[in-house]
């Protein structure tokens, strides 16, 4: 890249320079006058070409980036020597890259003059007109250097500051049709190829074949410049690149990402908390010198989550972020490592420049990739493609949040040891955010780490004095809220009280989190429950009794006494269902699973908003609000001492019986469920709609983890018995489902896990011959 530098004697030089040795430049976007007019390369280097119109808008840029302490700038007249091809075509297939690394970009716009305006008492509607009539929007390079520069700045042919990207995002938005989302930064993949044809629309270039060249970078593509060729072939092999593009399919995680809709109304740090620490990650990440990298740990409630989708957002808002992927445990895809490279490899590939053609080498060389070993999945899919990538002006980040609510912990320590191997690596190296419990697979997988690889923070370390005043302002904050919608008293709760609660929860952020999702729960009296979280001071309880003990005894002492039990009863049975169950189900599937009417589980839950994330809708599926609810409920520690104490081998040991009735029931599995026309369909013609109709989610959840259940509630195969009876009957219909919902590669595991259960061997190992034949 060559880049001009103001000399201490007013004249400029052009410098040349390659790989990361680029330093801070600003970038003019500005519309060419008659090429006589305007100054080339030539013309510098042969210290001609001040007499030129277009020397005013040099100069205007040295200036400018002076002023803002930026020593280089490029200006596409005379930064390219136009006379070689191959320059030429580098300059334009990396020129959206340009223009995003810049510090500053400087929109000259020669057509709107302020001087007639100045005193005019409406000047500024004045000359808005005259900017929203501008010919820059009309031209077709124009629409990158707006899209792609982190900041646009906008003046006069005076050279008066009109505004910037970000104060005329609204007008800049009417007069372009760019989505405001694209303005602000977000990935160009999150939109669809015509939105993105129909920005450039209206827009032309002097030369017919600029009208494709010029969408390069909008669309992440690498092609040949063949000036000749015209604009209908230009075009042509623009959309054959683009469709070659779009057939490149991974298996992604939905809902796994920071801003998926799944994680959209999950919190976010307030301001004027975490200051410290937000600070210090984001200089971590934006530092080349510092480890590769970051770990956070700390005990569960502490916050880690918040934390990872702010600093996800912080760093997507300076267009750093290069992937998300947020682990949860008993979600199907999001607690398992199977899908987890598949799902960054996509999310770098719409934000590292040059990647996507090694991925996509990668599928064709491999289709079955994404099935792979972990290894081979980050050597072909990330490792390999960075290594071929384009240089970025800020390293990648990949936030990486609740790596222990990954099931495996050979996954675990896999996902450290080949996350470890990205440093050094040229020309993209990689910054990782990494957030998780102090688990010993974790802590293990960080020790064998070479030297200067991570730096860590523990979190319930942090000076306590932060964190009370961290979580004092986020009580205040919420219960604020609560008070403006009850018309509360203008005092209310009062400072004590704050500070009270603020020492009952350090360091779990999750207590004040639960005590204001009960506080304001609907139909509550919040004077009355902030009173009863109160009275749970004592240090004779622990803090996750204290966040979940004044909800569930509240509910408990609201049923008569001669009731107690019974409710006792049906919450194990249904809220202990809820919190072991592999994957969340719906109330509708609930309904089915455990035959228990909807009606009265919509009761049952009614009280438990502030503990459950609860959806109005039957179809929807019931989730946890955070981990720690079930930790409370299954502490094996709590039995005997805690009334609502779930016993995990034994809910296990029902929902693996109420699994097998479901698939033998008359809903259930039978011959040909879809009632497919022809024997032999294959899969990739049998409508989604058809499946879903014929496979309700309940009977799906009952195919996939009766033996998860069996396996964990200890129990035992014996000849004759329930489970031999069910595989004797039903194993073909159950092999026929599994194939319908495209996991009937996971049969064989479960097969081989029943063996290590059974007293029937012989009869398993027919089922395992039989499955490995076929299957």
């Amino acid at each position: 890249m060559r880049l001009l530098q103001l000399e201490d004697d007013g004249k400029f030089s052009l410098v040349e320079f390659v790989g990361k040795n680029i330093p801070s430049y600003a970038v003019l976007s500005h519309t060419w006058g008659p090429d006589d007019e305007e100054v080339t390369f030539n013309d510098l280097a042969n210290g001609v070409g001040k007499s030129k119109t277009g020397y005013r808008k040099i100069r205007f840029c040295a200036k400018q980036a002076a002023n803002d302490g930026l020593q280089f700038f490029w200006i596409d007249t005379c930064c390219i020597n136009k006379s070689s091809s191959a320059e030429l075509s580098e300059a334009i297939n990396s020129m959206f890259r340009w223009y995003h690394n810049a510090a500053r970009c400087y929109v000259y716009l020669s057509d709107v003059s302020v001087s007639y305006f100045v005193g005019d008492s409406k000047f500024t509607c004045r000359w808005k007109t005259a900017f929203k009539k501008s010919k820059w929007f009309t031209r077709g390079w124009t629409l990158q250097e707006l899209i792609a520069p982190t900041l646009v700045e906008f003046f006069s042919v005076e050279g008066e500051c009109l505004g910037d990207k970000k104060s005329l995002e609204q007008t800049l938005h009417e007069i372009t049709g760019i989505a405001t989302q694209a303005l602000r930064g977000s990935p160009l993949s999150y939109f669809s190829t015509d939105e993105r044809m129909l920005w450039a629309s209206n827009r032309h270039t002097k030369r017919e074949e600029d009208t494709a060249y010029s969408l390069l970078g909008i669309f992440n593509i690498y092609m040949p410049l063949i000036y000749g060729e015209g604009r209908q072939k230009a075009l042509g092999r623009l959309l054959k690149e683009i469709k070659d593009n779009n057939s490149i399919k991974l298996p992604v995680v939905k809902g796994a990402s920071f801003d998926s809709h799944t994680e959209e109304h999950n919190a976010r740090c307030l301001p004027n908390t975490r200051v410290e620490l937000l600070s210090q990650i984001t200089e971590w990440g934006k530092d080349r010198n510092n480890k590769p990298i970051f770990w956070l740990n700390g005990m569960a409630g502490t916050g880690k989550s918040t934390i990872s989708r702010t600093i996800a957002q912080t760093f997507a808002a300076q267009r750093q972020l290069g992937a998300s992927f947020f682990f949860k445990q008993g979600e199907v895809d999001r607690s398992n490592a199977k899908r987890f490279f598949t799902t960054i490899a996509t999310d770098l590939m719409g934000h590292v420049w040059g990647m996507r053609p090694g991925i996509r080498r990668a599928i064709d060389a491999d289709p079955a990739i994404s099935e792979k070993a972990l290894k081979d999945q980050f050597e072909k899919l990330i490792l390999q493609p960075l290594s071929e990538a384009t240089l970025q002006a800020l390293e990648p980040v990949l936030v990486i949040d609740a790596l222990d609510e990954c099931e495996r912990d050979e996954d675990i320590r896999a996902i450290l040891q080949l996350l470890s191997q990205t440093k050094g690596l040229k020309p993209v190296s990689l910054r990782i955010f990494v957030t998780s419990r102090p688990q010993l697979p974790i802590r293990f997988g960080f020790k064998k780490m070479p030297d200067g690889m991570y730096q860590d923070l523990i979190l319930h370390e942090v000076p306590r004095r932060t964190i009370e005043h961290d979580i004092a302002l986020f009580l205040q904050h919420q219960l604020g809220e609560i008070r403006e919608q009850r018309s509360l008293s203008a005092d209310w709760p009062g400072r004590d009280r704050i500070q009270a609660l603020a020492n009952m929860a350090i360091p779990l952020f999750i207590f004040a989190a639960t005590v204001c999702r009960y506080v304001g729960s609907k139909g509550s009296d919040p004077e009355e429950c902030l009173n009863k979280v109160l009275e749970y001071q004592k240090s004779t309880f622990s803090q996750l009794d204290q966040t979940y003990l004044p909800i569930l005894n509240q509910l408990l002492n609201d049923q008569e006494e001669e009731d107690k039990e019974t409710w006792l009863s049906g919450f194990r049975e249904l809220v202990g269902s809820i919190i072991v169950l592999e994957s969340p189900l719906s109330i509708t599937s609930l309904e089915q699973l455990l035959k228990i009417p909807q009606r009265r589980i919509r009761c049952r839950l009614d009280s438990l908003h502030s503990v459950l994330a609860i959806p109005d809708s039957e179809d929807l599926p019931i989730r946890l609000l955070h981990l720690s609810f079930r930790d409370f409920l299954v502490d094996p520690q709590k039995k005997g001492k805690n009334l609502f104490w779930v016993d995990k081998r034994e809910t296990h040991k029902r929902l693996a019986s109420r699994c097998l009735e479901l698939l033998s029931s008359l809903e259930g599995l039978q011959k040909n469920i879809c009632k497919l026309p022809n024997p032999g369909t294959l899969r990739s013609e049998i409508d989604e709609q058809t499946i879903a109709t014929c496979l309700s989610p309940g009977l799906q959840y009952a195919c996939r983890y009766w033996v998860h259940h069996l396996e964990h509630s200890d129990s035992h195969i014996y000849d004759g018995g329930p489970i031999y009876l069910f595989l004797q009957k039903y194993l073909l219909y159950w092999l026929e489902a599994m194939s319908l919902i495209r996991e009937a590669y996971k049969c064989i595991y479960m097969i081989n896990r029943l063996q290590s259960l059974a007293k029937v061997r012989p009869f398993l190992y027919c089922i395992l011959t039989f499955m490995l034949t076929y299957l």
